[in-house]
């Protein structure tokens, strides 16, 4: 017990630092809260067009479209991080190993940063972004079953950290890691279904979708957020889905440890 509650201490006291680091430099996520609005105001006009009088896309409806992208609009605000390339900065510039001689994990701290940094989010991008969206737009943004959505945005917010924290990682390889990042964003906006709902892919892409990262980091709290989850010819209960997701969240912290291993002796050798 003592042992959690120095560790949630910790990532208390690093996330409120962190909070207001952010608060005086807070212009950029006011701008931010118009990239949402925008993104939506798109697809809006543009699923608008196309179903026209009525009817249904692979299985969706018009509402339910335009409050699936209402949805992943406003996950980005809670998901997104920049721990790749913060911690590509500290290894280029040796900053690192400030932090390798610290008796704390770097990325417990980066996790720690991102708790403190997208809490901040909450209020000051996704609650202005989700009143806009219901006040102009009149979208419904009442979950199906709020507890689990909150349990799946978590989830996702901790496997795109993962994930970011393992392109950093890279660094100790390939010094730079811009275009390893670069594909990254391309792959996660068209697999995570930020583009269009993975249900419009082809069948056998839909099932390679489980074996990857990406789509637990918006289609599949979009999904919960819906109320169902379908892909690949799947049907599965709300609960399985968001199990997967946990599954999934402890796949990538497994690959991140190991990485990180493997990099620690990267670097003893190199300095030694």
């Amino acid at each position: 017990m003592n042992y959690i509650k120095r560790k949630f201490d910790i990532c208390k006291t690093v996330a409120w630092v962190t909070i207001k680091e952010y608060i005086a430099y807070r212009t950029h996520m006011l701008v931010s809260l118009f990239v949402g609005p925008v993104y939506f105001a798109v697809q809006y006009f543009i699923w608008g067009a196309i179903y026209g009088s009525g009817g249904e896309i692979a299985g969706i409806e018009y509402a339910q479209m335009i409050r699936y992208f209402g949805i992943t609009a406003l996950i980005g605000y809670l998901t997104w991080g920049s721990a790749d390339w913060n911690l590509s900065m500290l290894i280029r510039t040796g900053k690192f190993l400030t932090f390798a001689l610290r008796p704390i994990h770097h990325r417990f701290f980066a996790m720690s940063q991102k708790a403190g940094h997208r809490s901040l989010a909450l209020f000051m991008e996704f609650l202005p972004c989700a009143a806009i969206l219901m006040l102009v737009f009149n979208i419904s943004l009442f979950p199906a079953h709020f507890g689990w959505f909150a349990l799946s945005v978590i989830l996702a917010s901790v496997i795109h950290f993962f994930i970011a924290y393992c392109i950093g990682l890279f660094s100790f390889w390939v010094v730079r890691t811009d275009g390893l990042r670069l594909v990254y964003r391309l792959f996660d906006s068209i697999f995570a279904g930020f583009l269009i709902p993975l249900v419009f892919f082809p069948k056998w892409m839909q099932l390679i979708q489980f074996f990857l990262p990406f789509q637990y980091t918006a289609y599949v709290p979009a999904m919960v957020f819906l109320g169902e989850y379908k892909l690949g010819g799947y049907e599965l209960t709300i609960p399985a889905i968001v199990g997967i997701q946990a599954l999934a969240a402890l796949v990538m912290f497994l690959i991140s440890q190991l990485m990180y291993k493997a990099a620690i002796k990267r670097f003893a050798a190199v300095g030694a």
